[in-house]
């Protein structure tokens, strides 16, 4: 059976074409999801108008791609990461960290366009290539950094911490130990039920 494609249809034809397919294909999927028509005259002028329309849409989605391939072309971003002595990440950064350091730049990139052979796993730089179609193509320069957060646990402000003191001897901000603070919440209740 023959029918005219309405839209591309990935290995049967592009937008326009005559193809020939099995009469359950025609019938069960390609007429009743609006991909293809019977190719009558007036089908056939309907399908050149929305040719024309889908390569003009398709030029001006080619020259923005374009302008963004022109702007990271040569970016250099910086992400940091928890790391090990040796260098090796405790964990791994991927398309969706590089997305999310391009748009702290103001750059916005979706992560499907960020190509990586395998997730980043080393402290390094890095070329990767940003690819938006199989001929428009960038590449970035990522710089993997060890993160500067401290692997002690941090303390509450209020607490002066004492490496040497023992549970009994820790200090509060206000100077008071734990029995003097007890007994000052002791005594204050006292006064607030006089």
């Amino acid at each position: 059976m023959k029918v005219l494609l309405r839209h591309n249809v990935k290995k049967l034809g592009q937008i326009g074409d005559l193809v020939d397919v099995k009469p359950g294909y025609a019938r069960n999927y390609l007429l009743p999801q609006g991909l293809a028509i019977s190719p009558t005259e007036t089908n056939l002028k309907i399908v050149e108008a929305e040719k024309k329309r889908h390569l003009e849409e398709l030029a001006k989605m080619r020259e923005e791609l374009e302008a963004k391939a022109a702007v990271v072309k040569g970016k250099e971003i910086t992400i940091s990461a928890r790391a090990n002595e040796e260098g090796h990440l405790y964990g791994s950064i991927g398309p969706a960290q590089i997305e999310a350091a391009l748009a702290a730049e103001n750059i916005f990139i979706d992560a499907k366009y960020i190509e990586l052979d395998h997730p980043i796993r080393q402290l390094d730089k890095y070329d990767v290539q940003i690819r938006f179609s199989p001929d428009i193509a960038s590449t970035i320069h990522v710089w993997v950094l060890p993160s500067h957060d401290s692997d002690q646990a941090r303390t509450p402000d209020h607490v002066a911490y004492d490496p040497d003191a023992t549970g009994e001897d820790q200090q509060h901000g206000d100077g008071l130990a734990d029995d003097d603070q007890t007994t000052a919440d002791d005594n204050q209740a006292a006064e607030d039920i006089e």
